[in-house]
């Protein structure tokens, strides 16, 4: 587990700004790092070492050292590749995964990927064709940005790391800043500067010569596969659950497990316990406000596979890490469930290097409250030509209910069922209405995003699907919209921000494209979510865990910001740096300040706009030294 960077130029690269870089990404890798450069790249990484731990040291070469690749990840089918490539004639200097990168590529060019078993984001230069391939894993768990100046390219595993070579040259773009506001983050490829792009999940980008192609190499397929029965796909859901954690286990540094009480973490867990010769070390996090603590159903897991356990209880101030937190996530991130991951991070980086988690059994099995909402509203069809009556009706609503009335919930269920079941469904996952950000906008902003549609994003990925059935588009749509642009964000931040390395048994791709094929009455049935999961999990898990109501790993945010956080939302949005931005009309900034004491719950709606400004007047107000800091502590390169 790494952090990578590197410049490639038909001109010179530099050397010392790949330095830079990785000066800056030093908590991803504070065991080691390595550099190349040659007269049209220089490439550099940080390294956290967990396989190959003494040797395992990169940049890597081929054996005539024309090929050299930087990787950030876990190739978890190493041990194939490389007897392959040793069956091949193909020598290695390491006993790690990285070196495999090399070897892959003299057999395969840039179809190495389809090879790969893992998470990766890496780099291979290719000396004699002047060619530079960037690529990311499927799902999206490791990140990559880049900025394509014409005749060079620079890229980083984040984006702080790009504008700490270029102090000075953030702009916020606004369409990202337009996207943010309905999603709560910024999605890919956009970022939220101008200037600086994401490389997509499950992409590769070619450069030769000055010239940037992207293209996607890998999506979920949907198409039906064959079910015998019910028990039978119940078997292999944990055959392969099994086989996916057995083949994350793997490590020469200590390991552990989020546990976080619910289906998904607790299924990990009780994987590695049948694994583990023993104990499994856990962690957890919880809160004072019983709503939103699942510490008793993590300990009743922790006491039936006797579990090595440790908790964290999270209370309002613990939000002292915010500006922590804007430093390490690089972009304005609003999904507060940052803030109790951050702190489980921390906790198991006492104890372990390597934790493995739940992320992605909801998109796989269809877990999330949400579909089941979404089947029970395809039942109530509004005709095509009563749609703008209908609309109308629930927009009148929402104009004059008071907060929290059941006229205000009938005028959403209006809105709602007005929409086509995309749009609704975009809707159920926005932060910010359209209209509310009409609303919200000073005159620039609106200018500058007329025409931009941030709903037809998901309409992409929803005409993109392959899926038969409603239900598995919306997994497929999640699986490209939601799970990597927000999910896996907030697991790679906040795991690396505290150099530990964070595992996702239900991301592996061989049982995400099983799951993908089963029917989804196997996956939402009625109202029971996960249903096939549920059943595959009964002789392993504790009934109360199986079938309490999901809860989701959320913090008390609505109360704290009447409370606790509530003078600090009031002056970071309203003090007189945010207003003299010009981007929200100040009236609609108090406006929602007000409505949230008064009752209404605009908690997201406000910490998307307060992380926002954290972010802004920490990387636009005050541009990145030549020299990097964290924390206003100077970062100091090891080795």
């Amino acid at each position: 587990m790494c952090g990578v960077a590197g410049m490639v130029s038909t001109a010179s690269p530099d050397p010392a700004a790949v330095r830079t870089m990785c000066d800056v990404l030093a908590h991803r890798g504070p065991d080691g790092e390595g550099f190349h450069t040659d007269d049209h790249v220089a490439l550099g990484m940080r390294r956290l070492a967990v396989i190959d731990v003494s040797g395992g040291d990169q940049p890597v070469f081929n054996e005539d050292r024309s090929v050299i690749a930087v990787f950030n990840g876990e190739i978890y089918n190493f041990p194939e590749l490389r007897r392959d490539l040793l069956s091949r004639g193909h020598r290695f200097r390491t006993n790690g995964d990285s070196e495999c990168l090399v070897h892959l590529y003299e057999e395969h060019g840039e179809d190495l990927v389809h090879h790969l078993r893992g998470m990766f984001a890496f780099a291979v230069w290719d000396a004699g064709k002047g060619r530079l391939l960037l690529a990311r894993d499927r799902v999206g768990k490791k990140p990559l940005y880049y900025r394509d100046a014409g005749g060079s390219l620079a890229f980083a595993s984040e984006l702080k790391a790009l504008s700490a070579i270029a102090p000075g040259r953030g702009e916020v773009d606004p369409v990202a800043l337009h996207h943010y506001l309905t999603y709560q983050y910024v999605p890919a490829p956009w970022s939220i500067l101008r200037d600086v792009r994401k490389l997509p999940p499950g992409c590769l980008l070619n450069w030769q010569g000055g010239r940037v192609q992207v293209r996607r190499y890998w999506e979920l397929d949907f198409t039906p596969g064959a079910v015998t029965s019910e028990q039978e796909a119940a078997e292999r859901a944990r055959e392969l659950l099994l086989e996916a954690t057995a083949i994350r286990m793997l490590s020469e540094r200590p390991l552990g497990a989020f546990l976080s009480g619910g289906i998904d973490s607790s299924a990990v867990v009780a994987a590695m316990a049948r694994l583990s010769p023993k104990p499994v070390k856990t962690f957890s996090i919880g809160f004072e406000d019983a709503q939103f603590d699942e510490r008793a159903h993590a300990r009743a897991v922790a006491r039936q596979y006797g579990t090595d356990h440790h908790e964290f209880v999270v209370d309002a101030s613990a939000l002292e890490i915010l500006p922590t937190l804007a430093w390490y996530f690089d972009e304005p991130f609003a999904d507060s469930s940052a803030i109790p991951s951050f702190y489980v991070a921390q906790l198991s980086r006492r104890h372990v290097t390597v934790a493995l988690n739940g992320d992605g059994g909801d998109e796989s099995f269809g877990g999330y409250a949400r579909y089941a909402q979404m089947a029970r509203m395809e039942k109530f069809r509004v005709h095509t030509s009563l749609r703008p009556a209908v609309k109308h009706m629930g927009r009148s609503l929402l104009a004059v209910a008071p907060a929290c009335s059941k006229r205000r919930r009938a005028g959403r269920a209006l809105t709602a069922l007005s929409e086509t079941p995309q749009r609704r469904y975009a809707r159920l996952m926005s932060y910010f209405m359209p209209e509310q950000k009409q609303d919200l906008y000073a005159e620039q902003l609106l200018e500058e995003t007329a025409g931009i549609d941030s709903y037809e994003l998901l309409d992409q990925a929803f005409r993109g699907s392959r899926a038969v059935s409603r239900m598995n588009q919306l997994m497929d749509v999640d699986v490209n919209s939601y799970l990597p642009g927000d999910l896996l964000v907030k697991v790679d931040i906040s795991t690396m921000a505290n150099s530990l390395e964070a595992r996702s048994p239900f991301l592996d791709h061989r049982l995400m494209e099983w799951a993908a094929g089963l029917p989804a009455e196997l996956k939402v049935r009625g109202g029971t979510t996960k249903y096939l999961l549920k059943k595959a999990l009964r002789d392993w898990l504790p009934h109360e865990v199986l079938y309490r109501p999901k809860q989701g790993f959320g913090v008390p945010m609505g109360h704290w910001l009447r409370t606790d956080l509530k003078d600090v939302a009031w002056d970071v949005l309203t003090d007189r740096t945010a207003v003299e931005r010009g981007l929200f009309r100040p009236e609609a900034v108090r406006t929602l300040l007000k409505e949230h004491q008064a009752g209404e719950d605009h908690a997201r709606r406000i910490w998307a706009l307060m992380q926002f400004e954290l972010w802004h007047r920490r990387f636009v107000d005050q541009p990145l030294p030549g020299s990097p800091t964290v924390d206003g502590q100077p970062l100091r390169r090891t080795g």
